[in-house]
């Protein structure tokens, strides 16, 4: 049971140690993590996110964004399979060290 607690522990935490892609190399329909800053906020529900490599757009929906324009910010989701690449975010984790897990994901 102890050792079925730990896994679960490191599973959900999974995404903080994962590999920091740069916006550029983001892959339509697969996972990704990224870090950069937000650049602006574009609605209630999006902002976009840009680091060296360019930027892209981050969808939060139905959640308000949890991040202020200037900060840095780390977004771990789904990127979709449209024209113009979106992250559909799962987690963002703010400079402060703040993770947000946005469980009222994408309708």
């Amino acid at each position: 049971m102890r050792l079925a607690l730990v896994l679960a522990g490191l599973v959900a935490a999974a995404p903080a140690f994962a590999n920091i892609t740069p916006i550029a190399d983001v892959e339509r329909g697969s996972m990704t993590t990224v870090s950069g800053v937000v650049e602006r906020l574009l609605d209630e529900d999006e902002f976009r996110l840009s680091d060296e490599t360019g930027n892209i757009r981050v969808y939060v929906g139905p959640n308000w964004v949890p991040a202020d324009v200037g900060e840095m910010v780390t977004v771990s989701g789904f990127v979709d399979n449209d024209v113009f690449k979106e992250i559909y975010a799962r987690e963002i984790t703010r400079a402060d060290g703040t993770v947000v897990t946005l469980d009222r994901r994408y309708e």
